[in-house]
């Protein structure tokens, strides 16, 4: 080939022009970081009443492995029940909503009181297990010493 370029420089070079730039790991996105121990939002009526549907519906049609599938009938069904039949779906809703405000408050509550001290604050660890660690980590450096 004289003067020619090779196939695989050509794929390359019309790779890394529609290649998009990845983000960095150690970039930090504009959102803030979630709390794991925020409560979480209650269901709507419409989503306490498809927790029922699914089972029933998975009952009925056990091949049926389409979730959109799922939420279609469920949304039909749900557009057509009455008030008086949709009336216990949204008095859980409401009992949901009621117990997350209640919890919202407590979150709150802790939030405004501040972090606890790193000394007082609880460990995924227990005592016994942290105890456990240390002795592993002095039986280590008892061996380093008889070495030299």
């Amino acid at each position: 080939m004289k003067g020619g370029k090779s196939k695989s420089v050509t794929k390359n070079a019309k790779l890394s022009v529609n290649e998009k730039p990845t983000k960095k790991a150690g970039k930090k996105s504009g959102k803030a970081a979630k709390d794991p121990n925020k409560p979480k939002r209650p269901a709507s009526a419409f989503f306490v009443f498809m927790e029922e549907f699914r089972v029933q519906y998975k009952k009925e049609h056990p091949k049926n492995k389409s979730v959109a599938a799922v939420g279609k009938a469920g949304g039909d069904k749900w557009k057509s029940l009455s008030e008086a039949e949709k009336r216990p779906y949204v008095d859980k809703a409401e009992k949901r909503k009621a117990e997350y405000e209640k919890n919202m408050k407590a979150y709150n509550k802790r939030q405004a009181e501040g972090p606890k001290d790193d000394d007082e604050a609880e460990s995924e660890k227990s005592l016994s297990e942290v105890n456990d660690d240390e002795e592993d980590d002095d039986e280590g450096s008892e061996d380093e010493d008889d070495d030299e």
